[in-house]
């Protein structure tokens, strides 16, 4: 699961990532730039999609970015996985990742179903967790 956000990772920080969106607005005043409607963002690898995704950058201008927020039908896609939910956001600084709502991930190994999952890129560690009403499920695939 860790390669979900692997356009985040340091050995990757000079690769072009690529995004397309019906809409892009920047806020130099809140120091945002936020992509709407059918947006996409690709790096060898890993593709993104969401109804919509804020970027929240640093004093270091655009490039220096402080996190990330995707919401409506989001859609992370590696070579290896497939995962959606209703939200994802990332903290580039302690590199974890938080995927919620329905949240619904498909690999070689099977399948996963939760209410919210975080990744720590960091410690290449992953928790499902359920909440009050909600479990989380699964189905292995024997290999």
């Amino acid at each position: 699961m860790t390669t979900l956000l692997a356009m985040a990772l340091p050995a990757a920080a000079a690769e072009p990532v690529n995004v397309a969106a019906d809409d892009f607005t920047i806020d130099q005043n809140n120091n945002n730039a936020t992509f709407t409607g059918n947006v996409t963002i690709t790096r060898t690898g890993l593709k993104l999609w969401a109804d919509k995704v804020v970027v929240v950058y640093g004093s270091g201008g655009q490039s220096d970015i402080d996190g990330l927020t995707a919401t409506g039908n989001v859609r992370i896609k590696t070579d290896s996985q497939d995962a959606t939910g209703a939200k994802a956001t990332f903290d580039p600084d302690t590199l974890i990742l938080r995927l919620s709502g329905n949240v619904t991930v498909v690999n070689a190994q099977g399948k996963l179903n939760g209410p919210e999952l975080t990744i720590n890129l960091k410690t290449n560690s992953s928790v499902f967790k359920g909440n009050a009403g909600g479990r989380v499920t699964g189905v292995f695939t024997p290999q």
